[in-house]
């Protein structure tokens, strides 16, 4: 999946932040197809069940259905054309999400082989968080961090020092 790149510095801060918030005794819906992530909360005790590949701007079903007590989505929202209505139809009353920032000094993501692996959106902070809120939820706690790659030139210095990921835990706002 990686190709090489594996992302161990956010693998280890994403588990952190959600050991930090989310006990071990509470299931989980994961959006998106299993993957390395959710093989890791596995690994750590969790009970994760993932989502199929459907298109979440149009299907809704699965969050719709689902009995678990958190969803998580890390790396999910800036692939949807909509987030908003999924994050509107989600049953539970937990959420943790991470997006990569958008970064001034370079392009939005986009595979030239992979429709479903492009980033329709990239996010600020502010942004996310207004979606969030917006959506109905109340956001409890963030972290951001850098992401430095082994490369030389403008860009991957700057990347030592610009965050490039950010992690919310948010909760339902009560109706």
């Amino acid at each position: 999946m990686y190709e090489g790149k594996y992302p161990h510095k956010r693998y280890r801060l994403t588990l952190e932040f959600l050991k930090k918030h989310i006990p071990k005794d509470e299931n989980i819906l994961d959006l998106g197809v299993e993957n390395p992530f959710s093989e890791i909360m596995i690994n750590e005790g969790y009970q994760v069940e993932n989502t199929k590949g459907e298109d979440l701007d149009l299907d809704f079903e699965v969050v719709q259905n689902s009995s678990a007590k958190v969803v998580t989505a890390f790396e999910i929202f800036e692939h949807l054309v909509a987030p908003y209505n999924v994050l509107c139809e989600i049953k539970c009353d937990k959420l943790i999400a991470s997006i990569p920032m958008r970064l001034w000094f370079s392009s939005a993501y986009r595979s030239k082989t992979d429709p479903w692996d492009r980033h329709y959106h990239e996010f600020e902070d502010w942004q996310f968080d207004w979606l969030l809120e917006k959506a109905g939820w109340q956001i409890k706690d963030t972290m951001k961090w850098t992401n430095p790659v082994k490369k030389i030139g403008v860009r991957p210095l700057l990347r030592y020092f610009t965050n490039r990921y950010y992690i919310v835990y948010a909760e339902r706002n009560s109706k």
